[in-house]
């Protein structure tokens, strides 16, 4: 699991749907930090959702699932939640523009939005407060119609095929993988950023070749994310490391939409069929 944002969509989904218990969000989101803090992210929110503001409050992920099901219709027959992933050179055209929620979503690079398309809904986006601590920022939003995210999960499958051949091909080329480096030995430090994303589990119902997907995306991302903080034996000009980040950054944007179309697959099995 790479994010809590994506803990949260894929077990609140399976809650919901009656597939998952309340406890098994709790203890999901759990592994991320012990502590959770709620907070609504301006007056109007505060409002709407009964959620403290300006100052957080430990009301815990109990107390977020009573927010997001109160606002949420019992009647769908769509999701209702949908993970974003925004970031460098990702697209913001299923954010609300011009909003604090955008705003605060770009900066962390992942957001949760609870609701149908086209009606007032939530934007969640956590935070880390401390190595024990994570807080959740509750906005009240327009729900934008193009909310969902437009990448297949044969399309996810595929690009990260490519992506774990582009990463191999990327890193020889920069030559950004030193045998040895202060850091320690590369591969023990993919292994160790591959063994802390798997301890975050997914529901039981999240299809199979979903699974794949982000098992391969958390492969490629766990290459790319020690690449950027090891050193190359020599001192990087800038046009060099301009031409590094040119390589680095498609694949980052590969990774990012391949985790969207697998959590979407993940979610659209909990949908209730009527």
């Amino acid at each position: 699991m790479s994010s809590p944002s994506a803990s949260l969509a894929v077990w609140a989904s399976s809650w919901l749907a009656g597939i998952g218990a309340p406890d098994d969000v709790i203890d999901a989101l759990t592994e991320w930090a012990p502590m959770h803090l709620l907070v609504a992210g301006d007056g109007p929110s505060a409002d709407a959702t009964g959620l403290s503001w300006p100052s957080p409050r430990a009301d815990g992920v109990a107390g977020l699932l009573t927010v997001i099901r109160r606002h949420l219709p019992a009647e769908r027959t769509e999701p209702g939640i949908e993970l974003l992933l925004p970031g460098p050179g990702a697209t913001t055209t299923h954010l609300p523009p011009g909003t604090p929620f955008a705003r605060s979503a770009i900066g962390a690079e992942q957001a949760v939005v609870v609701g149908d398309p086209g009606a007032r809904g939530l934007g969640i986006v956590p935070t880390v407060e401390g190595p024990d601590v994570l807080r959740w920022t509750v906005f009240v939003i327009d729900v934008p119609l193009h909310a969902g995210t437009d990448f297949t999960l044969g399309e996810a499958e595929y690009a990260m095929r490519e992506a774990v051949r582009g990463a191999a091909d990327a890193l020889g080329t920069m030559q950004s993988l030193p045998t040895r480096s202060e850091l320690g030995d590369p591969r023990a430090r993919i292994a160790a950023e591959l063994a802390e994303l798997s301890r975050h589990r997914y529901p039981d119902e999240t299809p199979e070749r979903a699974l794949r997907v982000l098992e391969s995306a958390d492969r490629v991302a766990a290459i790319l994310s020690v690449a950027r903080h090891s050193s190359p034996t020599e001192e990087p000009t800038a046009h060099s490391a301009a031409a590094r980040e040119d390589l680095i950054r498609p694949l980052w944007n590969a990774v990012r939409s391949a985790r969207l179309g697998a959590i979407s697959a993940s979610i659209a099995s909990s949908v209730p069929r009527r």
